[in-house]
């Protein structure tokens, strides 16, 4: 290269499912029959009336132009109507809303928003690689907090000293949790709005899997009393409403919060494609039948999840949310990538090594349940051989 890379991209590194997918498109040109139990893309279609929301839209003329920053006001309207019946959160939809091309987006502009070179953030451990990279994007330095695997994955910051506390500007939280599973609860989202207002923190919760094989009430951290004084919540229609490609996000908060983020946000894109809005808003009006029925699919392949952790002797907890499934290798195995790489090569079943989401996941492996059963019993064949 003519320059050199910026210094902020010392500690990044391309995102591990970019450079896996490169290497199992590889295999499969060699003739390799590859089934990637890895990555959450959701495959089942979103509801009819979202697609055909899609496409009555895009035959309109006049909606291919650029739109407004902070998206048309029926979408943020049906967005703080679906936090109503979805959180019983009320969000006042003109300033309490701020439609996103997907919630990444947000984790980048909140980055962008409110950190300082220099800037301490605390990013769960394990937990979404995402965090720590716009962490070090925005120049600020991540400092990784435990999840306690003892206490259902809740946080742990016993290994955070007061004086780290002081200094963090931004905490990042994921309930229910990704890569574990974890539900989250009221109580530890208490505990964690009693401590921003002690050290003066933003907490920004990650939302998007609350819909997915939730067997109770979903939860938002914006149910607290006083948690729009000190958080944010992203949530995104990828999951919940099978649109992962669309792009479809939403930062929730306080008018003063969601203000700052959006001078980062309208000098970085050009609004939301208008057919994608109005799909959006037909997706957030889906019944609770057909949310039903989405998991139906998920729960079906779940079992076939559980039967591979099983062959391949790993432990689990059977109480997780979500579209994966986490769980502890056996002893057996120094190290993770010992099975998932012996899977990949001689099973052609590619499964995610815990390592990429921290230190706290050296010892596990990820199931993502976003295949269909075919491939899923096909997998299951394939590892019960070896």
């Amino acid at each position: 290269m003519i320059i050199p890379a910026a210094h902020k991209l010392d500690h990044i590194n391309e995102y591990y499912f970019s450079r896996k997918l490169k290497q199992i498109a590889q295999l499969r040109a060699e003739g390799k029959s590859i089934i990637n139990l890895g990555i959450g893309n959701p495959d089942q279609a979103p509801s009819q009336e979202t697609i055909d929301a899609l496409v009555k839209s895009a035959q309109n003329p006049h909606h291919h132009g650029y739109q407004s920053y902070v998206g048309i006001p029926e979408l943020r309207q049906a967005m703080s109507k679906w936090y109503q019946h979805t959180y019983n959160v009320t969000l006042d939809a003109t300033s309490e809303i701020l439609p996103l091309l997907g919630s990444k987006e947000g984790i980048s502009h909140i980055s962008t928003a409110f950190l300082n070179p220099g800037d301490k953030v605390l990013v769960p451990n394990p937990g979404y690689p995402t965090y720590s990279s716009a962490t070090y994007l925005a120049g600020a330095t991540p400092i990784a907090y435990d999840l306690d695997e003892h206490e259902n994955w809740a946080p742990d910051f016993t290994n955070i000293s007061e004086e780290t506390l002081r200094e963090a500007k931004l905490i990042w939280v994921n309930y229910p949790n990704m890569p574990t599973g974890a539900k989250g609860n009221i109580e530890i989202f208490k505990t964690l709005i009693e401590l921003a207002h002690e050290f003066k923190l933003l907490i920004v919760n990650d939302n998007p899997y609350s819909l997915v094989l939730n067997e109770g009430a979903p939860v938002s951290i914006l149910q607290i009393d006083g948690a729009k004084e000190v958080c944010l919540e992203l949530n995104s229609l990828s999951k919940s409403h099978n649109l992962a490609g669309a792009r479809i996000g939403m930062i929730a908060g306080a008018k003063e919060y969601l203000e700052t983020i959006l001078k980062v946000k309208s000098n970085m894109d050009s609004g939301m494609y208008l057919p994608v809005q109005e799909a959006a808003v037909a997706a957030l009006h889906n019944s609770d039948e057909w949310h039903a029925k989405r998991n139906d699919e998920y729960r079906k392949r779940l079992s076939l999840a559980y039967a591979i952790m099983d062959a391949l002797k790993c432990t689990y907890d059977k109480h997780q949310i979500g579209m994966f499934l986490w769980a502890k290798i056996p002893e057996s195995y120094s190290n993770v990538e010992d099975l998932t790489e012996k899977i990949l090569h001689e099973a052609n079943v590619f499964i995610t090594p815990g390592f990429i989401f921290g230190t706290k996941g050296e010892r596990y492996i990820r199931i993502s349940l976003c295949s269909p059963e075919n491939d899923l019993k096909l997998a299951l064949d394939r590892i019960n051989k070896l």
